[in-house]
């Protein structure tokens, strides 16, 4: 049609010119000088060699617990396993002590976590409004506890004139709140916009339906995260066990873990671990087999959090 008129996409004299600028856009993109070129290897060999040091020592232990007896003992770099074999497993398996305490770290760890997770945000919710009268003191005051606090021996007597001694309430109460913990909620819900917290209030929300049906919805990062931290202090706590904890039965994982490591031998017949089997494991692959088993459930956990893990460390990082 002679009144029709083609973009200026389809002219036929614009096209030398979009050739160009996309030529000088890509080589501006691909192209690299000598030295980028040598950063970028160098960037990639230490990562890799980074990353090798931090993995191998698991890799290592992982090895090492799967070798025959007779061939682990020679030593070295354990690459593959040196006689595939789940003997070990099954005699640290066949010990009543590792079953108890897996039951004891489960628990603790899961109470722990979900009390301490809803204590922190509780705490923290009003620390993060301006509105709470004397705010600053309060906050010092949970601030201060990350500089000072009462000692061992005091903790101890506290414990124990609770009547806390050797229950589970000994492993838990302790560690339910934490100061970085606190001031690191604090931080996420001070950033939420206001508006959310008036529009509501408006409506006629009190200041607990704001909290449990609008702040909590949307502080799912920040939750994860902190229970994450909580959760992995839980299951890694050993010293509240040797503190507070006297019966065996009652042992957590880990204190039954760091008595395999410091006495294998005795730890193996207090655990009822068969002698007979003594040619088929050693003191060294029995603390191998203990620390994998130890480690492996708490690894578990990051895949499921690791997406809120990664928005949670960013927070209070950057605001606007």
């Amino acid at each position: 049609m002679a009144g029709s008129v083609k973009p200026i996409e389809d002219l036929d004299v614009a096209a030398p010119e979009k050739v160009h600028i996309e030529a000088i856009k890509s080589s501006r993109l691909t192209r690299q000088t000598s030295g980028e070129k040598v950063f970028m290897i160098f960037n990639y060999a230490f990562f890799i060699v980074l990353c090798f040091v931090m993995t191998y020592p698991f890799w290592h232990v992982l090895m090492f617990s799967l070798s025959d007896v007779t061939l682990a003992a020679a030593g070295g770099l354990f690459f593959l396993p040196r006689g595939f074999t789940f003997n070990t497993y099954e005699v640290v398996f066949g010990s009543p002590s590792i079953w108890s305490g897996f039951r004891v770290s489960i628990f603790v760890t899961i109470m722990g976590t979900l009390l301490g997770t809803f204590l922190t945000a509780l705490t923290a919710y009003p620390l993060s409004k301006k509105r709470l009268r004397f705010g600053g003191f309060f906050l010092f005051m949970v601030f201060f506890t990350m500089l000072f606090n009462g000692g061992m021996i005091p903790n101890y007597m506290l414990i124990r004139n609770m009547g806390l001694l050797d229950s589970m309430g000994a492993l838990i109460l302790p560690g339910l709140l934490s100061a970085f913990n606190v001031i690191v909620m604090k931080s996420f819900f001070a950033s939420l916009p206001a508006s959310l917290e008036e529009s509501a209030k408006i409506d006629g929300a009190s200041d607990l339906t704001v909290f449990f049906r609008i702040i909590i919805p949307l502080s799912g990062a920040v939750i994860a995260t902190i229970a994450l931290f909580i959760a992995v202090a839980y299951w890694n706590d050993f010293f509240s066990t040797v503190l507070y904890i006297n019966t065996r039965a009652r042992w957590a994982l880990q204190a039954i873990l760091r008595d395999l490591l410091t006495n294998t031998a005795a730890a193996m017949r207090d655990a009822g671990v068969d002698a007979t089997h003594a040619v088929t494991f050693s003191s060294e692959t029995i603390q191998a087999a203990t620390v994998i088993i130890a480690t492996v459930p708490i690894l578990l956990v990051y895949p499921f959090l690791q997406k809120y893990f990664v928005k949670g460390v960013m927070l209070g990082s950057v605001k606007g």
